[in-house]
Formats: structure tokens, C-alpha cells, sequence
């Protein structure tokens, strides 16, 4: 196969069976296809297409009692073991809010679902999976031993359609943040900064004054905003293991931002890779990805809040991190001094 020619579902396949060790995404990569086709070629085999409706996915989830709800994106994979519960609809944005699944979901970019099945010697491995126009994972549900397996059966055959094609085509059109990074001065934005009440404001502001976020980082000067050393993720992480002190974690993509709410236990480096191996919430995050990250202010009505975030070479944001706190209570003092001692980009390091 050239670059420009499209392997087959039968020719996925081979591929793949000569791979068997090789990773989905490293797979699909090397096909040169998205992970959604590398799930379509085996329809009819081991998966099913299913509907991707969110509210139809909301409605049924819970009877499937523990799962492991995974959302990722290309740089960091979050994973977290519990129930769907508190689940609010809508057709902008869906909640869950469930002590360990905690997802904010944007259902138009749940565009193509598949249920799955692997097998694992004597096992099998199922799993829901979900997938936006390009056939970017945006949510996976995978089954654990007390899963009720019964349930998933009868809600795979409930949202199957009629479409069991192997075949699938990529949409990769753009999607549109608003963020043109149009001729914004440093003075105004950081008057609109400092006005905000609220975290959840800032999204809008960067879209009213149409400028991406790592811009507007970049530019709103050191009070608000500062660049730190490359290893701060894992600095931070390490000092809130030893601190016992509860955080909240955020990995995102295009239809689904999925949050870690508590603290954090045993953390492990495993080459390019920084893990938490806790017993609910396991998170898989490649250091190397890691182009710049920043510790960012945002002011509240109950005071500044303070966020780590790192980003990629691309300016996508990777992950971002909080430390955890109630709505009106100040943020915690013992956060913030975490971030403020982190090693700040062009610092020398005593050996």
C-alpha cells in the first residue's frame, strides 16, 4: 500500500492480525486511516455499529453498573471506574456528575458508535465506543468483572442500526472555536480578564475577543500567567502524592471533557509516560507531548483560582489541573503554593 491508497477493511485485518502487540492508534496510524475505521473494519466480526445518539447512550448506561468510563486525547488517556449517576440532558452539553464519572458531553460530536468485543485467551472484553466525524475517539466504556453483561446485550441490540458497513469515511472539516486570534491589545484583554466571576467565563472570553488560549496566556503578562520548566506536571503531581492534597484533573477532546475529582496515590514514570495507577482513576500522560506548560490565574467572586495547564507543539491543550475546592470557599492555600514553587521555565535547577 502507497501513502495515497486506502487500505481495505480485509486488508486492515491482515494488518493487524500480523501486529497483535501493536497499539490501536499506532495501528491506525500506520495505515494511515483513523481509529473509528480500524473498529468498522471489523463490523460484522467482532463489533457492531451502534446508534451514537448521546441521550440514547445517557438513558441506558447506568443499568450496565461498574464500568471504566475512558476519554482521551492524542497526549493524555483518563480513566475512571465507577457508575453513571446525576446525569443531566441537553442538546448542546450533557452532564454526568457521578462520584468517580464526573463528564461534561458535547453530543453533535458523537457521530459514530460501535459496540465491541475482544478476545483475551478464555475472555472477552466489551466495550462501548464512541467516535466524532473524523473517527477520533471521544468516549470508550469498557466492562469489568461485575459489569452486568446482560444489560449490555440487550442495549447493544436496543441501539443497533441499520448500517453494519465495514467501510468509513473520515469528515476532517474543522471545527470552528472562534478563535481567530484577531487584533486583540495586550491592555484589553487583560481588562476582560480581570473582570471575570467565574472559571466557566473564560471560554466566552477568549471567543468574544477571538483569541486562542495559549495566545492570550502567552500575552497577558506574569501576574496572571507563567510559563514553567518542562517536568512541572510531574513536579506537581509528586508534591500533591506527598501532600495528601485532593485535585481535580481535566483530559478533553472534541465531544467529551472528562474530570478526576480527589487526590492522587501512586504515581509511576514509565518512559515517555507519567501514570496514576489509583484504584478508581488510572491517567496515562505523555511527557514528551508536553510543549509548555503554565500555571494560569483566573479571577472569581471567591477569589483568584489557580490552574496548571500544559500544551502541545500544535497549542492544543493537553490536560489541566485544579486543586479541588467547593463552590464559595477560597481556593486552598496549600494549591496554590504548589504552583507558585513549581520550576519556572529558564530556571536553573541547583544539582
Amino acid at each position: 500500500m502507497t501513502e495515497t491508497t486506502r487500505p481495505t477493511p480485509a486488508e486492515i485485518r491482515t494488518f493487524r492480525a500480523e501486529n497483535p502487540k501493536m497499539r490501536e492508534r499506532d495501528i491506525a496510524a500506520r495505515l494511515n486511516i483513523s481509529e473509528a475505521a480500524l473498529v468498522a473494519a471489523e463490523v460484522g466480526i467482532s463489533a457492531t455499529r451502534i446508534d451514537a445518539s448521546v441521550d440514547r447512550f445517557l438513558e441506558r448506561i447506568a443499568s450496565l453498573g461498574e464500568i471504566m468510563a475512558l476519554s482521551r486525547n492524542e497526549s493524555a488517556v483518563h480513566e475512571k471506574i465507577g457508575v453513571y449517576e446525576n446525569m443531566k440532558f441537553g442538546a448542546q452539553a450533557a452532564i454526568v456528575l457521578g462520584e468517580n464519572i464526573d463528564l461534561r458531553i458535547f453530543p453533535k460530536r458523537w457521530v459514530h458508535g460501535f459496540a465491541v468485543t475482544k478476545t483475551d485467551g478464555d475472555q472477552k472484553r466489551l466495550s462501548l465506543q464512541f467516535f466524532d466525524k473524523a473517527g477520533d475517539a471521544v468516549h470508550k466504556v469498557h466492562l469489568r468483572p461485575d459489569s452486568n453483561v446482560e444489560a449490555y446485550h440487550s442495549m447493544v441490540a436496543e441501539l443497533r442500526v441499520e448500517d453494519q458497513s465495514q467501510e468509513f469515511a473520515e469528515d476532517r472539516s474543522g471545527y470552528d472555536n472562534g478563535a481567530t486570534d484577531g487584533n486583540v491589545s495586550r491592555d484589553e484583554l487583560r481588562d476582560h480578564w480581570s473582570r471575570t466571576t467565574d472559571t466557566h467565563e473564560f471560554f466566552g472570553m477568549l471567543k468574544k475577543l477571538k483569541i486562542g488560549r495559549q495566545n492570550a496566556i502567552r500575552a497577558v503578562g506574569d501576574d496572571y500567567a507563567w510559563k514553567l520548566d518542562a517536568g512541572a506536571v510531574a513536579e506537581m503531581m509528586h508534591a500533591c502524592v506527598r501532600e495528601g492534597l485532593p485535585i481535580m484533573c481535566f483530559v478533553a477532546n472534541e465531544g467529551t471533557v472528562q474530570i478526576h475529582s480527589g487526590p492522587i496515590h501512586n504515581v509511576q514514570t514509565m518512559g515517555p509516560w507519567i501514570n496514576v495507577m489509583d484504584p478508581t482513576f488510572h491517567l496515562h500522560l505523555r511527557q514528551d507531548h508536553i510543549a509548555e506548560a503554565w500555571v494560569v490565574r483566573k479571577p472569581t467572586k471567591d477569589g483568584h483560582v489557580t490552574s496548571l495547564e500544559a500544551y502541545n507543539a500544535k497549542g492544543e491543550m493537553i490536560i489541566q489541573f485544579f486543586g479541588k475546592r467547593k463552590e464559595g470557599f477560597d481556593e486552598r492555600r496549600d494549591w496554590r503554593a504548589i504552583l507558585e514553587n513549581l520550576t519556572r521555565s529558564g530556571a536553573s535547577v541547583a544539582a
